[in-house]
């Protein structure tokens, strides 16, 4: 009953995320293209650095979009483990792309110094403050999506720089608009473009970490053989361990468990198994029971 009532769960989860997804692409979409007329027209480098952002928000968005539908698919005889790891590539790709606008916002806006280009600064304001409404929009579209999901917090991360980006052009419309001092806008193009890096690291970090099969995070996998050991009785020790994700919420777990002769072989894989769940929050094992020799132990060499 449990595992039924998590897999609903799970799967009203995906639904909703898949649902505000589609919601928050479809909206930054939109905007974009007068953005990008609104960032010509003022000749502006923030509202263009901004418009180039969403771009690559609705891209990202739609393609996470796109992740979610994809993991609906059940399992094949190619793909056991069925799709959900797409998920992850998306993200991964959403991380890269972060980095790929920002090194172009800090070339932008280094030329910018130098040649200080005329900025219209009402123009500026106006369209900076429409973005900034569509992004917040965007943003609580997402933060009712599940936030432990590592697509959905990379797409975020895309809409919360667009989002900062839209700050950005609105303080620099309006510095200029009262001041006149252009070099504003690119600073704080620059600005934003730290923040996006910084962002863009930490989702694509975790993400590689999950494709190199990378042990989960929150995990020392170091101490679960001593832990089985100490309190799974018959158990006389664990190896071969292996635990990896197949996303953030999909944990796996293999290992050889060496057993005494008179144990019973049903009971022990029941309790390890059991402890893992509680101690470690694995629900996926694999347990091989082994009695005496590991049966992907090396052959000896024959004396010569």
């Amino acid at each position: 009953m449990h595992g039924s009532q998590s897999h609903d769960r799970s799967h009203g989860d995906l639904a909703n995320s898949e649902r505000r997804m589609g919601l928050a692409a479809a909206l930054t979409g939109a905007f974009m293209f007068a953005e990008v007329a609104g960032g010509i027209a003022a000749g502006s480098l923030a509202l263009l650095a901004d418009a180039g952002h969403m771009l690559t928000d609705f891209a990202s968005l739609s393609l996470a979009w796109f992740g979610f539908r994809l993991s609906r698919r059940p399992a094949d005889w190619k793909r056991t483990y069925g799709f959900d790891r797409f998920q992850v590539l998306v993200a991964f790709a959403n991380g890269l792309t972060l980095f790929a606008i920002a090194a172009w916002i800090v070339y932008e806006g280094i030329e910018r110094l130098m040649t200080t280009p005329p900025v219209a600064g009402g123009i500026m304001v106006v369209v900076a403050v429409l973005g900034l409404l569509v992004n917040i929009a965007a943003f609580m579209l997402l933060q009712g999506a599940n936030r432990e999901n590592l697509n959905v917090r990379g797409a975020a991360i895309h809409v919360l720089g667009d989002l900062l980006g839209s700050v950005a052009a609105l303080v620099a419309g309006a510095v200029i608009l009262f001041t006149g001092w252009t070099p504003i806008d690119p600073i704080l193009s620059i600005v934003v473009a730290a923040i996006i890096v910084r962002s863009g690291w930490r989702v694509g970090a975790e993400a590689g970490h999950i494709l190199l099969e990378g042990a989960p995070q929150e995990l020392d996998t170091r101490a679960i053989a001593p832990d089985l050991v100490a309190n799974v009785k018959g158990l006389e020790e664990v190896h071969h361990l292996h635990v990896w994700s197949i996303t953030q919420s999909r944990k796996m777990v293999t290992l050889h468990a060496c057993v005494a002769d008179t144990s019973d072989s049903d009971q022990l894989v029941k309790a390890i198994k059991a402890r893992l769940k509680s101690a470690f929050g694995l629900d996926h094992a694999t347990v091989e029971i082994e009695r005496g020799e590991c049966a992907d132990a090396p052959p000896e060499k024959h004396k010569v």
